[in-house]
């Protein structure tokens, strides 16, 4: 039997840099993947870096995120190919801009300036290709966008120069709980630990559910396309407020479209299935929001696979039932920014039972409220 102070399962961002800290809190640490860090979500996602439209309870985690992310080439070794210009939410009519408006007072009420409102005119300066009939909207300026492959691998790699046991193409067994220590048997060895952190992405729930911590989880496939290339005229990523989207030029011309339309995803076979319907309206959400891109076309279209919560919240912490459990799961399809702030947490949880960063409405007690 192989001991560990605390054993991973899952080898996203969130797993990969919960490793990470924990190495650099002295702990030793395996990190089980069944098939290769950041497969299904963390690789495969738009690669968003927001702080932008965050739900109140994700702020702090968000904004701790960022700060690593400002200084993730000193973290990882690598730049992540992050690119900040910032991210802009666009108003497409007055009803959007009142609950713009909305926002930013309620923000600026509990302290949080990171969001800054836009009028037509602002936006049109920022966006010049911009619809005329949009109304506004609200920009972050310190948000950006990454490689998330990329991110994920540095991540996964420098845990691993730092001494953090990674086995990928190694799946889990069922956890289990004997004398004190979490046992979890992979690839034909035994391990055990007094910690146990699920990072197993849309896998976590049926672990959760083994365990007796049963979540309300959802598998879904995040759809996103790649364009053909056009001539550059936009540097923010963009998002709508009452409609699907996320839009991003690359510095070759194309373009990424996603934002949440879903396909099917299949947790037995790791096979996802396309809407091609959903697609042609990210498609077409896209030509009306930017008139440029109408004779643009689409070059690929994929899916990854990812566990989406009730509320659309993750959770963050520990077990309410088991002792030296910690779930870090359910992103809900906007989880990436939060990866490096989140493994910074899981390892403070672990080796000191607490964290400054207040993750209180990211906990799993909320589906037990009654």
């Amino acid at each position: 039997m192989i001991r560990r102070d605390a054993l991973i399962i899952g080898g996203g961002i969130h797993g990969c840099a919960t490793a990470l800290n924990l190495r650099h809190a002295g702990a030793s640490v395996t990190l089980f993947e069944k098939d290769y860090a950041g497969r299904h979500a963390s690789g495969v996602n738009a690669g968003g870096v927001r702080m932008l439209s965050r739900h109140v309870a994700e702020i702090p985690l968000s904004l701790r995120s960022m700060e690593i992310w400002e200084r993730i080439g000193d973290v990882v070794g690598d730049d992540c190919a992050l690119d900040c210009h910032g991210q802009v939410l666009v108003a497409e009519t007055d009803s959007d801009f009142e609950d713009c408006k909305a926002r930013v007072a309620e923000l600026n009420a509990l302290g949080f300036t990171h969001e800054e409102l836009l009028s037509a005119a602002e936006i049109r300066a920022i966006l010049p290709a911009v619809a005329e009939t949009c109304r506004g909207g609200i920009i972050s300026r310190r948000d950006g966008a990454a490689q998330p492959a990329r991110a994920t691998t540095a991540f996964r790699r420098k845990a691993g120069e730092l001494g953090a046991d990674i086995r990928e193409g190694v799946a889990a067994g069922m956890p289990r709980f004997e004398r004190g220590l979490w046992h979890v048997e992979a690839g034909g060895e035994e391990f055990a630990a007094p910690n146990l952190v699920i990072a197993a992405g849309a896998w976590a729930g049926r672990i959760a559910a083994h365990l007796g911590d049963p979540i309300p989880m959802e598998p879904v496939a995040p759809m996103l396309m790649i364009t053909s290339r056009v001539p550059h005229f936009i540097d923010p990523v963009v998002i709508l407020r009452s409609r699907i989207l996320s839009f991003k030029q690359f510095p070759n011309g194309t373009l990424l479209i996603g934002g949440g339309h879903l396909g099917k995803a299949d947790l037995d076979t790791n096979g996802t299935v396309l809407d091609w319907n959903k697609l042609q309206t990210s498609a077409r959400t896209v030509s009306e929001l930017f008139p440029v891109m109408r004779n643009a076309t689409i070059v690929r279209a994929w899916a990854g696979i990812e566990g989406k919560l009730s509320d659309d919240l993750p959770v963050v912490g520990p077990s309410p039932r088991h002792k030296g459990l910690f779930y870090q799961c359910g992103f809900s399809l906007h989880g990436f920014q939060l990866g490096p702030a989140a493994g910074a947490v899981m390892a403070e949880l672990v080796t000191e039972g607490r964290t400054p960063t207040d993750i209180s409405g990211l906990s799993m007690a909320r589906f037990n409220a009654s």
